[in-house]
């Protein structure tokens, strides 16, 4: 595959921003099982997929099922800037994490709120030395940004899951659903003005799993790769005919895999806008591809990706973590 040049091969230091979330699950867990590529500063979670106390007390479920229980987990914005909040329990049930059998955690909770938790750890590095990974809706982010302008040179990149442009929407015709959350946010973020690489349904919709992943994955690995993999498997609410029998595109991932394995991706620099006022479109992520704007490109935005080889790095992550 020909690939635009991506990170480097150096240890990342991360944020890494979610809403869990079946997909985010595995994306949470594919970064913890990658220490040695990448540092997690910490894990915040705002409202999107599930209301936030149930997204807050699944990242600290899955940090100590996949024997992390140190890594600091932060509650972060329980609603959108300025939308009514919308939420995604069609797809991811309930307890946001549908075939897995949820455990409260038992380690303290942190009481330092996200924007907090986010602004302190950027205030404490080097310049261009965190990478935020948001695979929610952006509201924490757009609070750092609104709040905390003068920490954006520490950002040394923004790695979104959200939006879509030839995809199409998979809330509306026109928009994705963490950008549709919270467009307002979104549209923050897009115009902070950091390097931002975007993983939208164009890509993701490339990186399709079908049970076969999740049986190698089950048997593969120790107890949290047999608890997490049903995760691999079609959510109820999915639309499995678009994309064949029995598979179902895993999003949230795709941003750890690209820290990881970014010759596996490619991508094109591209300008774009968030629309926040449309009637039928509000949500939707704008990409000017020929230019006709004449704006500045403000965005990576990733446009293929090798699917199978993408699911190989999840299962062969997943597959090393153990529980003690």
């Amino acid at each position: 595959m020909n690939t635009s040049t991506g990170p480097g091969a150096t240890r990342r230091r991360i944020i890494l921003d979610c809403d869990p979330g079946r997909d985010d699950a595995i994306a949470i867990a594919t970064a913890l099982a990658s220490s040695a590529e990448i540092e997690l500063a910490g894990i915040t979670a705002v409202a999107g997929n599930v209301p936030l106390e149930i997204t807050w007390r699944n990242a600290r479920f899955l940090c100590e099922l996949c024997g992390y229980p140190d890594i600091p987990v932060h509650a972060g914005a329980d609603r959108p800037l300025v939308r009514e909040p919308v939420t995604a329990v069609r797809h991811h049930g309930e307890s946001g994490l549908e075939g897995v059998e949820v455990e409260m955690p038992a380690g303290p909770i942190e009481t330092r709120r996200a924007v907090g938790f986010i602004a302190d750890t950027l205030r404490a590095s080097r310049d261009q030395e965190v990478t935020l990974v948001a695979v929610g809706p952006l509201t924490n982010l757009a609070l750092v940004v609104r709040e905390h302008p003068d920490l954006m040179p520490k950002v040394r990149e923004i790695v979104v899951m959200g939006g879509a442009s030839r995809a199409g929407g998979n809330v509306t015709p026109a928009a994705e659903f963490n950008v549709y959350a919270d467009p307002h946010a979104a549209a923050i973020v897009f115009d902070c003005g950091r390097p931002l690489t975007v993983h939208g349904l164009d890509v993701t919709h490339q990186v399709l799993a079908a049970p076969r992943h999740a049986e190698r994955l089950a048997a593969g690995g120790g107890e949290p790769a047999r608890r997490l993999a049903p995760l691999l498997h079609p959510a109820a609410g999915s639309r499995g005919p678009r994309f064949g029998p029995e598979r179902s595109p895993i999003h949230d991932p795709c941003t750890i895999a690209w820290l990881l394995r970014p010759e596996l991706f490619a991508t094109e620099s591209v300008p774009v806008t968030v629309e926040t006022e449309g009637v039928h479109t509000m949500g939707s992520t704008v990409v000017d591809w020929w230019g006709v704007t004449g704006r500045e490109p403000n965005a990576r935005w990733v446009t293929e990706a090798d699917g199978e080889a993408v699911l190989d790095l999840v299962i062969e992550r997943i597959a090393r973590l153990r529980n003690p």
